[in-house]
């Protein structure tokens, strides 16, 4: 299969599972707040993103086996493969215990780390057991997804994944109460991890019948091969979660709980929008790997290309939509009382606008071998972030966290990262912006005039459907204009043409 027809494959098998995310967290958000209580919900918020720092505990791991597997694959090197596999399994399956040690010291502190209102200290304990055994299983069951990845099998990966969110909403809709919600909601989220990781290792190995599963094939020198990587990999990943996990526990311990769900929904929606473009960055990966195996630069300056400026197109067609609409989705969403939300989503978009197309950059130069550099930069823009955060929320309350977040973002993604990147894959700077954003201009010029005119009709009530009907319009104006930039409508319009053409002319 060729580039474009590899990347769009993988592309679509990662956004079907994003869609299908959205349409259970558009569902299930509502849910559970009302269902448990803004209260309750702000603990859960609480605890799951304590929890979410688990993501440091793969050790960068996770990026390693996506390149290595790719590599290893497209060489045929089924020895070196099971090297990284096992070794990856191996390493995993001692942070899972570390996991549950951590967790029993967070059940231990727990009446510390917070007052947890309207919930039992008995409740917190139990979630958090549930939760730590829940990233235990987690860590180990990730190198089959990594296997499946690494040898560009999306659709497989991305299949599962839907099964799994399919299966937590149906049972989340069923078994969540306001009694003992929390610990039914640990329980589910353990529930469909162990679905998912029989999924995918199942079909990794029957995708890939030479992966073996033995000890013998861990060994020091796979160690010194991975640790380079894996570690500047690590140092990316704490500084993704300093930036976009650290904003809800910031806000839960200076302003209270109560004060995290506003921002969160604000959060969820830039968060699930980010993960559904972020798909561009996670299948650009191993497709760099791959092409940079078989010594093949042009082929990754025109992946770059590409899917850089279709990730913008994408961010930009969100962010004008959110401009206009945002308001009215969040209270058809959600309900009244949330207005300063969606202040709070336009900002965090527009950070986006700028980080996920640079997010595809890193996804290039890391493919490539190159995580050093783009980790430190990224480290920086963490901690950055953090002070910023620190230093703005007392002042300026919700909307601090979110400049803090935007401010550091901006300056070393564009100011830094770009051009290093740039650089590196002899690109200049210049017919990159044209190539990339100069197609989309038409496009989202299209959608910006819809969505104004929309807008201006000023409909007193909105409900679900009329949402889904704007969204669809935007998005086929958006989608039209963009195939027709890209020229793939022009030969049907000369086809369709060409051939009422020739009718008229056999009438006449």
């Amino acid at each position: 299969m060729n580039l474009r027809g590899t990347v769009k494959l993988n592309l679509l098998a990662s956004w079907g599972v994003n869609v299908v995310a959205m349409l259970v967290a558009l569902i299930l958000t509502p849910f559970v707040l009302h269902a448990l209580g803004q209260e309750q919900y702000g603990s859960w918020i609480f605890i799951n993103s304590i929890a979410g720092y688990s993501g440091l505990m793969f050790l960068g791991l996770g990026k390693t086996i996506c390149r290595y597997v790719a590599t290893c694959f497209a060489k045929k090197d089924w020895e070196r493969l099971n090297r990284i596999i096992n070794f990856t399994l191996f390493v995993y399956l001692g942070m899972g215990a570390i996991a549950l040690v951590v967790a029993g010291l967070l059940i231990l502190a727990a009446p510390c780390l917070w007052s947890w209102p309207h919930v039992s200290l008995l409740e917190v304990r139990l979630v958090i057991a549930i939760l730590g055994l829940n990233v235990a299983i987690g860590l180990a069951g990730s190198v089959f997804g990594g296997v499946l990845m690494g040898i560009q099998r999306f659709d497989i990966e991305r299949s599962v994944r839907i099964v799994a969110w399919i299966t937590r909403l149906a049972v989340t809709l069923l078994c969540l109460q306001k009694e003992w919600g929390l610990f039914t909601l640990a329980w589910i989220t353990l529930m469909v991890t162990v679905v998912e990781n029989l999924g995918h290792l199942v079909f990794a190995k029957r995708l890939v019948p030479e992966m073996k599963l033995n000890w013998r094939f861990v060994k020091r020198s796979t160690f010194h091969e991975c640790v380079a990587f894996s570690g500047y990999s690590l140092l990316d990943n704490i500084a993704h979660k300093l930036v976009y996990a650290t904003d809800t526990v910031v806000i839960g311990i200076f302003l209270g709980p109560e004060a995290i769900v506003p921002y969160y929904i604000a959060l969820r929606l830039c968060e699930d929008i980010r993960l559904a473009i972020e798909q561009v960055e996670t299948v650009v990966m191993p497709r760099a790997s791959d092409l940079d195996a078989r010594s093949e630069p042009a082929k990754i300056r025109k992946l770059l290309v590409q899917c850089a400026g279709f990730a913008f197109l994408l961010t930009c067609g969100f962010f004008i939509g959110a401009g206009f609409f945002g308001g009215k989705l969040i209270e058809t969403w959600i309900g009244d009382g949330f207005a300063n939300s969606h202040l709070l989503l336009v900002i965090l978009l527009a950070s986006q606008l700028i980080a996920i197309p640079a997010g595809v950059l890193r996804s290039v130069l890391f493919g490539m071998g190159h995580a050093r550099l783009p980790a430190i930069l990224h480290t920086i823009e963490a901690v950055a972030n953090l002070g910023l955060t620190l230093i703005l929320i007392k002042p300026f309350g919700l909307l601090g966290v979110a400049l803090g977040t935007v401010i550091p973002l901006v300056v070393v993604e564009l100011g830094l990262l770009v051009p290093y990147g740039l650089q590196l894959i002899k690109v200049r700077a210049l017919p990159f912006l044209r190539q990339t954003v100069t197609p989309q201009l038409l496009p989202l010029m299209a959608l910006f005039v819809y969505s104004a005119g929309i807008a201006h009709l000023d409909l007193p009530s909105t409900t679900w459907p009329e949402m889904i009907g704007v969204t669809a319009g935007g998005g086929v104006i958006l989608g039209f204009f963009w195939l027709w930039q890209q020229g793939l409508l022009r030969p049907v319009a000369a086809r369709v043409f060409g051939t009422s053409r020739n009718r008229s002319n056999e009438i006449v």
